[in-house]
């Protein structure tokens, strides 16, 4: 799928290029299946990273009885504390919003796993972290 699909027309103003990933959670690396559990954006014009985050418990122990709940929930709300820089983001404290999200992007073969990257344009970076949310990760009700 293009990612043309997810990019909204512009209501008025100008919009800027975003860069954003699913956040996946792999709980048995060996398996390789995963559920999306949030969104990680990045805006360089407005000097903007954010993560959102959403874990359906669920779907995560159809996937593996046994996983660590408790584990993926700190993971995912240490993405989001590093995304919101200050005191949260620990050492990535003083890096700028792009070095936190390309340290954010890095491969990795942890439970938690950032997905490839996507481009969009956008006039909101925050609605449009919430917007991916709803689209990528939560499932429709």
């Amino acid at each position: 799928m293009s990612d043309r699909h997810f990019i909204k027309p512009a209501r008025g103003g100008e919009r800027d290029v975003f860069e954003y990933a699913l956040l996946r959670v792999v709980p048995r690396v060996e398996r390789g299946e995963c559920i999306n559990a949030g969104v990680l954006v990045y805006c360089r014009a407005k000097a903007f990273v954010g993560a959102r985050t959403h874990l359906d418990e669920a779907r995560l122990l159809a996937l593996d009885p046994t996983a660590d709940v408790a584990g993926v929930r700190a993971a995912l709300r240490a993405v989001e504390g590093v995304c919101a820089g200050g005191e949260a983001a620990g050492q990535a404290a003083g890096d700028d919003a792009g070095r936190r999200f390309r340290w954010l992007i890095a491969p990795r073969s942890t439970v938690v796993q950032p997905g490839p990257v996507h481009t969009g344009l956008t006039a909101d970076p925050a609605g449009e972290t919430e917007r991916l949310l709803d689209l990528l990760v939560r499932c429709p009700t």
